[in-house]
């Protein structure tokens, strides 16, 4: 029996970049179908919520991704640039040129069925720390080929629909919060949350509860 389950995911998350690949991994390996459900940063729909942080929680947010890039093995940079966008004068609340394109092209990836590839191999592009400028030339281009798709079919789709794209996503925002939670990144499975990268082994254990067999 196929086991699946819903992962809703953010392009500014560094922890969405880091569980990514057990995600492909556990994809290729298990008899599981993960159905993608892209969103937008809580900084685009909510940006309050940074405003209201103890400014304590910066300073151990920027130790922990790090140290938990290093902890896992992964490369990790802060991007350059940041897909979301800040003012000095309006924070998060400007217009955004890179998220919500980003997002778009997430959703249409996995409506072709190579969502977890796509988010693994734009993330690691993104946050990998080997690439600057990650939005310019054919970098989101050699992304989408190694993960099986037609970057150019892929751009005119989103690019032809932006509001049937946009309300996808809005979508899946809902329906993450019905499933118990807002943050990123969140897997349901059989109608239980898991919030967090490091929820995977959890999820795991979850789904060998439920007869997860390899391939």
């Amino acid at each position: 029996m196929t086991l699946s389950y819903d992962l809703y995911w953010s392009f500014r998350s560094p922890y969405s970049y880091m569980v990514t690949p057990r995600l492909l991994a556990l994809e290729r390996d298990y008899d599981v179908t993960c159905h993608v459900r892209p969103v937008y940063p809580l900084a685009v729909r909510t940006p309050e919520f940074f405003e209201q942080q103890d400014p304590l929680w910066v300073t151990y947010f920027m130790t922990d991704v790090f140290r938990e890039a290093a902890y896992l093995g992964l490369p990790f940079r802060w991007p350059r640039p940041d897909p979301v966008q800040r003012s000095m004068d309006e924070g998060y609340r400007i217009a955004q040129p890179y998220i919500h394109r980003l997002t778009h092209l997430g959703v249409a990836a996995a409506e072709r069925g190579r969502g977890v590839a796509f988010l693994t191999q734009v993330a690691r592009t993104i946050w990998g720390g080997e690439v600057d400028n990650w939005h310019e030339g054919d970098h989101l281009a050699r992304a989408a080929e190694r993960a099986g798709l037609d970057f150019a079919e892929l751009a005119a789709a989103v690019d032809a629909e932006p509001a049937r794209f946009a309300a996808v996503v809005e979508e899946n925002q809902l329906a993450q919060r019905a499933a118990g939670h807002w943050g990123v990144p969140m897997m349901v499975f059989g109608g239980e949350a898991f919030f967090g990268q490091d929820r995977f082994d959890q999820l795991k254990w979850r789904m060998e509860q439920q007869g997860l067999q390899r391939r």
